[in-house]
């Protein structure tokens, strides 16, 4: 009798007609289409903030051979065969090099400085260029992601109340879920374009140091070439070979 009873009810139980699956069929192929495209936006953010991250790294990491070990060369142009190859750093001291080297072959060039000047500015602005790319995309997915969750909303509320007034019946139990289930299109929307934005603004304000460390390294490099090598940035401790013991104190004075 029991087991009867138990049949019964969940035969009549009613059927859960709410969730996210529902309010995408509420929505019909337009709100599976903008989920698709919201889940592509998503996953580019997330690409394109990893590999900047990476790569703004591996440029601050590379700083630190500038300082330890260019400015310990004889020359400029010993100075950049120690620094990586394809590295910001690398591309800045060889142009300025290359610079130099085609100054004394222009006629009418005018000052050597100015001309070094240009080219590193010239030089750095392509730098910066490769490092915000892919920043307009975080950009443009902060900005529009919140309305196109929002059309996926209007269209669910639409088609809701569209089935709705089929349906007949315009109260409360019948009007708060479908019109709930749409707004899950608008809060996906949102989650979609504020990592976006901090990703974008965390990303730019990296980008903001590397460019005044390039600047500082390039004004070195041109006070460097104006004063003969006469003037160049204080020296930095080279870093000390793995596995290299510290040099022992000297032993104190015998007393007399």
């Amino acid at each position: 009798m029991n087991l009867y009873l138990l049949a019964a009810a969940a035969t009549e139980a009613p059927e859960n007609k709410f969730g996210f699956v529902e309010a995408m069929k509420e929505g019909g192929p337009v709100a599976w289409s903008i989920l698709a495209v919201m889940v592509i936006m998503s996953v580019g953010s997330f690409y394109i903030l990893f590999t900047k991250y990476f790569e703004q790294a591996k440029v601050m990491r590379q700083y630190k051979a500038v300082q330890s070990a260019y400015w310990r060369a004889a020359t400029l142009r010993e100075g950049a065969t120690k620094l990586e190859k394809n590295s910001a750093w690398r591309q800045l001291a060889d142009d300025a090099v290359t610079a130099q080297d085609h100054h004394t072959k222009m006629e009418g060039a005018g000052n050597e400085i100015h001309f070094v000047e240009e080219e590193l500015a010239h030089s750095q602005d392509t730098i910066n260029q490769s490092l915000s790319g892919g920043l307009s995309f975080l950009a443009s997915v902060g900005a529009t992601a919140p309305f196109i969750g929002l059309l996926g909303t209007v269209i669910g509320i639409y088609r809701a109340l569209i089935n709705i007034g089929i349906a007949g019946s315009a109260s409360i139990d019948k009007v708060a879920g479908p019109v709930g289930e749409a707004l899950i299109m608008t809060a996906i929307g949102l989650l979609v374009a504020v990592p976006a934005v901090l990703a974008f603004n965390w990303l730019q304000s990296r980008n903001r140091t590397i460019n005044a460390l390039m600047t500082d390294f390039s004004n070195n490099i041109v006070a460097y070439i104006g004063s003969n090598g006469a003037v160049k940035p204080a020296l930095t401790a080279a870093p000390a070979a793995k596995g290299a013991k510290p040099a022992a104190k000297p032993a104190p004075a015998a007393k007399k």
